[in-house]
């Protein structure tokens, strides 16, 4: 397995949570009161109180579902757990996928209700782009694997 892509999805371990704090979006009602910065971790704390089963959802899509798949990959790589994971891996990584998902369409019904401003701010690239790598580490591990047996 090559040292590139263990030390690529380890630095994946200490991403994720930044991209979770870092602000994702940044919000306001009129030009006048100013912007909110909305993080991972403080639309999660807004959804506890209002929806718990959605924050329960958003928590596995957002919290759980990738940290868990990089964990599981660092496993793999390092020969401490079974090949035979990865498509549950696969999976958790698909789950993922469905956050970022989800934020790119509430941007898109805010700014289309046009009763405020909505700006993307650099964690939503962050942790988008966290994902995106996760899935390539994935599948460039799934096929070094392959060629390896």
């Amino acid at each position: 397995m090559s040292t590139a892509l263990k030390l690529a999805n380890l630095s994946l371990i200490l991403l994720f949570p930044v991209a979770w704090f870092a602000p994702l979006l940044r919000a306001g009602l009129l030009p006048l009161f100013g912007m909110s910065e909305i993080s991972v971790i403080s639309g999660l704390q807004s959804l506890w109180e209002t929806d718990v089963f959605l924050a329960l959802v958003v928590t596995g899509f957002a919290l759980f579902a990738p940290y868990l798949k990089t964990i599981g990959l660092a496993l793999v790589q390092f020969e401490l757990l079974d090949r035979r994971v990865m498509p549950a891996l696969t999976l958790l990584g698909k789950l993922a996928m469905a956050d970022i998902f989800l934020a790119a369409l509430y941007i898109v019904v805010a700014k289309g209700m046009g009763v405020g401003r909505v700006e993307v701010a650099w964690g939503l690239y962050l942790f988008s782009a966290c994902i995106l790598a996760s899935l390539a580490i994935s599948l460039l591990t799934h096929r070094q694997g392959a060629s390896l047996g």
